[in-house]
């Protein structure tokens, strides 16, 4: 086997040479050595196959994260191998390939530019949202957010807390909001529809040209882990992106001490700040999956976002009766699992035999489910002649229908079913 030697040369600067590199390159040895007065050699022996690659040295530089008394080589430079294809002069000269030919990017990777292409999607649809706030008429600052044009008609998704009076402050802005787009125009907006319950409203503005618009995702199938982008003006400072991850995908509004009608979040890291409610949490196809409400003030990465598969029901709300209509049962519910139920049936034998539904721990006094009969440690097996195994699936399956009868399956101890009949009422938003 026919091997070949290199040397390179290394400027003088040091009594002794300071380092020794001991590399393998395919099955030789690469090795340095110097004294005062001898210029250092480096040998590489490489095996026939290996003949078409060469070694190259380099200066390496000094990471920044280290200081650079951390490195002490003086002139030295320290050596790399650098490999690099060289032509062999046995093979013809061949066209480089055509643009597009080369290697495909993975479809499931996140690129270097996808958090990126999806704020350029989404970006110029992102608005800032001012309604002047203030006493008797008397103008003594703003109320800023965000909100993203969702439709060509002008319409514009945000927070209900941003454009709408919660505390009767807000009396000089009679509705009306300051909408500044990303390419500078700007417009009156009008409060058309809001629901304090969700915090989410709509505004709409009037424009003779066309207005970009986002495009709406789904929220269904985020998992805890994947990217998302929250867009929007935090203290009023436009075109602002941050990105994070999802943390939780559903974050019960009691779990953050939360009274009143249950609700679910999107838990995500995005750095969330002040004037960032209403604006778009967004996925890494330039989706909008979630309209960003909140952050917990004395912390960091825990801010909360309202899926959009929820606010869609919301609009379509809006769209049907100008309002969100929700039925009440008052019921306490709980979903159950494998192991919560092997827990209860531990602690009570007469606990039903059954391996999912919703226990119903308490039942509100007067409430129409007290009326129909229900009582705490009922299990919910059926409820409008379905299987249901989640509250989620019984809140879709009520939908809107207040006053409409329902017939509910329930088990209770020591197996006993029980049909009741329950007339749902429309809620009051303030319990």
């Amino acid at each position: 086997m026919s091997h070949f030697l290199r040397k390179l040369s290394v400027s003088k600067g040091s009594s002794l040479l300071r380092i020794v590199a001991i590399a393998t390159v395919g099955s030789g040895l690469l090795y340095a050595n110097s004294n005062t007065n001898s210029r250092a050699t480096l040998a590489v022996k490489v095996p026939v196959p290996l003949r078409e690659w060469k070694i190259t040295q380099d200066t390496v530089p000094h990471p920044r994260f280290l200081s650079s008394n951390h490195w002490q080589f003086g002139v030295l430079p320290l050596f790399s191998s650098r490999v690099g294809l060289v032509p062999s002069s046995d093979k013809k000269n061949e066209a480089p390939p055509a643009v597009g030919d080369g290697p495909k990017p993975c479809p499931n990777c996140l690129g270097r530019d996808a958090i990126a292409n999806a704020a350029a999607r989404v970006g110029p649809a992102v608005v800032n949202l001012s309604v002047p706030q203030g006493f008797y008429g008397i103008t003594t600052g703003k109320s800023i957010g965000s909100g993203t044009i969702i439709d060509e008609d002008g319409s514009i998704l945000t927070c209900a807390h941003v454009v709408v009076d919660f505390q009767g402050m807000r009396g000089s802005s009679k509705g009306k909001v300051d909408v500044t787009l990303q390419d500078g125009r700007t417009f009156e907006g009008t409060v058309v529809n809001a629901d304090m319950h969700s915090d989410i409203a709509i505004v709409k503005i009037h424009s003779k040209t066309p207005l970009p618009i986002a495009k709406l995702g789904s929220s269904s199938k985020l998992r805890p882990g994947d990217w998302v982008i929250a867009m929007g003006c935090p203290l009023s400072l436009q075109n602002t992106i941050t990105a994070g991850i999802v943390s939780c995908v559903e974050r019960k509004s009691s779990d953050l001490g939360i009274g009143g009608m249950r609700r679910e979040y999107l838990q995500t890291d995005c750095a969330i700040n002040a004037g960032n409610s209403g604006g778009p949490l967004v996925n890494v196809d330039g989706e909008v999956i979630g309209v960003n409400i909140m952050k917990v003030l004395d912390a960091d990465g825990l801010g909360f976002s309202l899926p959009i598969d929820s606010v869609c029901k919301i609009i379509e709300h809006f769209k049907k009766s100008g309002r969100v209509v929700r039925p009440w049962l008052g019921l306490k519910m709980v979903d159950l699992n494998e192991m919560i139920i092997a827990q209860l049936k531990e602690r009570d034998a007469t606990f039903p035999n059954v391996n999912k539904g919703i226990l119903v721990p308490m039942v509100t006094p007067g409430s129409p489910a007290d009326r129909a009969g229900f009582c705490p440690g009922d299990i919910v097996i059926e409820f409008d002649g379905k299987p249901v195994e989640s509250i989620k699936e019984i809140v879709e399956i009520m939908g809107d229908r207040v006053g409409v009868p329902v017939k509910v399956l329930v088990k209770r101890a020591k197996d006993s079913l029980a049909t009741l009949t329950v007339i749902p009422e429309e809620s009051n938003p303030d319990m």
